[in-house]
């Protein structure tokens, strides 16, 4: 019988099993990974496509293509699609991001023959509707009108083109961008993106011998590459570090973000620097969230994160506080910062933050999909299996003398960003 008066016996996480990838190369150069794991017969299969040939005078091709994918082939209308999806219990969705385009589908391993047929039909001959483009166009300026009008929304743009510019990663989007869609453009980058060699097929679930071979007959033979496309590559440095403030003389609260061009997951110093993120503002025990939230009470909350991308990193920080307690705020993430470089982690408190770091890691592998997702961060940052060992062993036996010279080498509060929307 369970005493329930005792603590259950404390360990600490020492090493992670991942499942790993198994990778296959179809016919056509279509590279496919499986990760088979689970007892439910249910699989997903994640068709990614590099975003590729970016034009800075056409900045929404990309994403309207991919957000209309399932809006009609020359044979299926979106409703057609719809129906036919959901006839037979699955889900399929579309997602677009900074580096890639993706076309996800979940169903149960038994109506895959069902199902494929409609993903193939909407990767290899979607037809991109003039009246659903209208929709589209008609629906997006008036979502972007609405989020103007939201101080968090324009600190995040802004934030994003003083450091990222007219690139993919940064375009300032306005209404007349979208004007500027037509149904040719779509249809020409549909061409040049949406063929074999710049996708990369993901598999996780149950996978059978059968799901492989239904993947191969719809898609590793007659799914042709049909055009050359250049990838994309940016280069980016950090900025001087200036005040960007864009007054709304009526808010009662001010958006404030902060940051730079930092490293991504490929630097040696990024599990380091996630260490010193997390002690920062990276989780609800933070520094930034026990002094800003708890102790000065300016905020319901405020953090910080590291972002890795394919051709860049960057560090921020990010809260809606008061708009009479702006400046105090400020002042007060200086001060944290100033802490950090300073003065040694106390073994406490990194041993919390290492229990949390390497928990939040165990628990986010409840299946298959997600050691799917872990293989997808190392697999397009062109890193392998190693990365998660260097990471877990980092966190596990960094010092705080490490940590405060992690700290004064990539946390600068002069050289940051500063996006205030609001007052100050």
């Amino acid at each position: 019988m369970i005493d329930r008066a005792l603590a259950p016996e404390f360990k600490e996480v020492e090493n992670i099993d991942l499942l790993k990838a198994k990778p296959l190369v179809l016919a056509n150069g279509l590279k496919v990974f499986s990760v088979d794991g689970g007892e439910q017969d249910l699989v997903r299969i994640e068709f990614i496509f590099s975003n590729i040939n970016y034009d800075p005078k056409k900045p929404l091709q990309t994403f309207a293509t991919n957000t209309m994918l399932n809006d009609g082939t020359s044979e299926l209308s979106s409703t057609e699609i719809a129906d036919k999806i959901d006839y037979y219990g699955a889900f399929l969705q579309t997602e677009y991001a900074n580096d890639h385009s993706t076309v996800t589908l979940f169903t149960l391993n038994k109506h895959l023959a069902s199902t494929l047929p409609i993903v193939k039909a909407i990767i290899s001959d979607s037809q991109f509707p003039q009246v659903e483009l209208d929709t589209l166009i008609r629906n997006q300026k008036q979502k972007l009108s609405v989020s103007l009008e939201k101080n968090d929304f324009l600190s995040r743009k802004t934030f994003s083109n003083v450091l990222f510019g007219d690139t993919l990663y940064g375009y300032d989007i306005s209404a007349s961008d979208y004007d500027q869609l037509d149904r040719a453009q779509l249809l020409n980058y549909f061409k040049e993106a949406y063929q074999a060699k710049n996708c990369t097929v993901i598999v996780s679930g149950k996978v059978k011998e059968s799901t492989i071979s239904l993947i191969d007959q719809h898609f590793g033979r007659d799914w042709e590459n049909t055009s050359d496309f250049k990838e994309n590559k940016f280069e980016f440095v950090k900025g001087a570090g200036t005040e960007h403030y864009l007054e709304r003389e009526d808010a009662l609260q001010s958006a404030i973000r902060i940051g730079q061009v930092s490293i991504n997951r490929t630097h040696p110093d990024f599990a380091s620097l996630q260490v010193v993120n997390t002690i920062f503002g990276g989780y609800f025990g933070s520094r930034l969230m026990a002094n800003i939230r708890e102790d000065k009470g300016f905020t319901y909350g405020i953090g910080s994160a590291l972002v890795s991308m394919k051709n860049a990193g960057y560090f921020f920080i990010a809260s809606e506080v008061g708009a009479d307690v702006c400046s105090a705020a400020m002042t007060e993430i200086e001060k944290e910062i100033t802490i950090l470089k300073e003065q040694e982690v106390s073994e406490g408190e990194l041993s919390l933050v290492r229990n949390y770091m390497l928990g939040s890691m165990l628990g986010s592998l409840e299946n298959s999909l997600s050691h799917a997702d872990k293989f997808k961060n190392i697999y397009f940052s062109g890193l392998n299996y190693d990365y998660y060992s260097t990471y877990i062993d980092t966190v596990r036996n960094i010092k705080p003398t490490e940590i405060q010279a992690i700290a004064n080498k990539y946390l600068n509060f002069d050289s940051f960003e500063k996006i205030i929307v609001g007052k100050k």
